[in-house]
């Protein structure tokens, strides 16, 4: 197993309901009230913060949209926010 890889485990109760282990919670960076996902794949289940997910999930699909739009440098999204508020102001 890879270094930064643990095991836990725990009991499924009547309801399905289970109890996330501190030392997962800790890793997860999941507090009480926190969402978490559920990612099924195969016969896995990989379970993680939601709003980690949702960035990522985020991230993976505007990736590459600022090059796609021409915004190649920091002056081209400055120029942009600009014309946006100019837009804005008119409106």
């Amino acid at each position: 197993m890879l270094a930064n890889t643990f095991v836990d485990n725990a009991k499924v109760m009547a309801k399905g309901q289970v109890t996330i282990p501190k030392d997962i919670r800790e890793v997860l960076g999941v507090a009480s009230g926190d969402r978490i996902t559920f990612i099924v794949e195969g016969n896995t289940v990989r379970i993680v913060n939601s709003a980690v997910y949702a960035m990522q999930v985020l991230q993976q699909e505007m990736a590459g949209e600022a090059e796609r739009a021409g915004l190649t440098s920091d002056d081209d999204v400055m120029a942009l926010v600009k014309e946006l508020r100019n837009e804005d102001e008119n409106a």
